[in-house]
């Protein structure tokens, strides 16, 4: 082929990625590229296996239960189970349907948990099952977390297997995402422990609606977490997430004081939470109580699930909230899901240089030494070791 040569249908890999593919299809592009794949010779099949029991509940009287795991704190009687599907009442004792049953394992870049100070450029294994405590309006697996587990087609892969695969495919870390880590809490204790010890990083992405003393528990196997505030209106919580807003808020408070490295995601959603505001609020409250390095991301909102009647969310929006949240003295401010955006990629907060050079899920190029500016060598919020 001579030099100037350029069929149509050869693109770089610039052009590829910026074409969308390194979002929706990333699981596609990853059995083109050759990526191993995380459950090797396992095959999913419908129905839990393994319920153990869970320790986070009180017996009450003629064997009802309640659960003390999330703040819902379910009364379940006999047979029945709480609102996040997979906690059973069995004689008296609260069993998890959730344990070693992952519906979702698969590889992807750190970047697209989203971490973005946490080892740039690296891989994790993302492991997810069938449960949350919450049902969002707008939930981007809502086939995945809001139906029962017996109802979906999951892997029996133990907490062993686990790290052996992880291991096997070259992960630097497992996270744990997806659907809600808090549903499966076990599984995911008892994969960190062992993770851990192999010299894996622990990371989960959550909505935080979990209770302090279980919280508190595995924070010291954590080395970091995003989690999504996904609005700062109490009333917002209640009517389109199912919560409160207080209980995620005091899960970040609690997460920064036991020294976990935090991001947090927030998806703004046109029309129900995109009041510039309210977002203002949310920044400053983020700055003053849990510090101004913590990193934000604003995702763009695309519709589905109970919201498919809503547009996706203007770039303009993304912009102003980006804005906002510089100008309130956050120092790590980015745009999620516009491939291409000035947004995706990092700045020092005291020179002001591009340190870290994004097009989607990709590095380009990152100028951070020893978790420190290259170029004015200030030290930069993360994990980078």
């Amino acid at each position: 082929m001579k030099k100037n040569d350029n069929p149509a249908h050869l693109v770089t890999r610039r052009a590829f990625i910026k074409s969308g593919l390194s979002g929706a299809c990333a699981l596609c592009v990853a059995g083109i590229l050759g990526f191993p794949r995380a459950a090797g010779a396992y095959i999913p099949q419908k129905g839990f296996v393994n319920p153990i029991q869970s320790k986070w509940f009180s017996l009450l009287s003629n064997s009802n239960i309640q659960c003390e795991l999330c703040p819902k704190q379910c009364l379940i009687s006999p047979g029945k189970r709480g609102k996040c599907g997979v906690r059973e009442n069995r004689n008296g004792k609260c069993y998890t349907l959730a344990y070693g049953n992952p519906v979702l394992v698969q590889m992807d870049p750190v970047e697209r948990k989203p971490f973005f100070h946490v080892m740039p450029g690296t891989r994790a294994l993302s492991v997810s099952t069938a449960g949350c405590p919450l049902e969002c309006s707008f939930c981007e697996v809502w086939d995945m977390a809001l139906v029962a587990p017996e109802d979906v087609y999951a892997y029996d892969l133990s907490p062993e297997k686990i790290v052996a695969q992880a291991k096997a495919a070259g992960a630097h870390s497992i996270s744990y995402a997806f659907g809600e880590p808090v549903a499966f809490y076990e599984y995911m204790t008892d994969i960190a422990r062992i993770a851990k010890k192999e010299g894996l990083l622990n990371l989960m992405h959550s909505s935080g609606y979990i209770l302090p003393e279980p919280l508190k528990a595995i924070t010291e196997m954590l080395d970091a977490v995003n989690i999504d505030l996904k609005g700062f209106d109490p009333e917002f919580y209640r009517r389109m997430v199912g919560g409160e807003i207080e209980t995620v808020k005091d899960t970040l408070k609690i997460l920064i004081k036991e020294g976990v490295h935090v991001e947090i995601t927030n998806l703004i959603i046109p029309t129900v939470n995109d009041d510039m505001d309210q977002l203002k609020e949310m920044c400053m409250w983020i700055k003053n109580e849990l510090g101004a390095d913590i990193p934000i991301h604003f995702g763009r909102f695309y519709p589905l699930y109970k919201l498919a009647n809503l547009p996706p969310t203007p770039v303009s929006t993304l912009d102003r909230a980006r804005s906002t949240a510089l100008e309130t003295g956050l120092k790590y401010v980015y745009v999620a899901r516009v491939t291409g955006h000035e947004g995706e990629n990092t700045f020092c907060a005291e020179c002001k240089e591009k340190i870290i050079t994004r097009m989607g899920f990709v590095i380009e190029e990152m100028h951070i030494e020893n978790g420190r500016c290259a170029y004015c060598f200030s030290p930069v919020a993360g994990r980078w070791t």
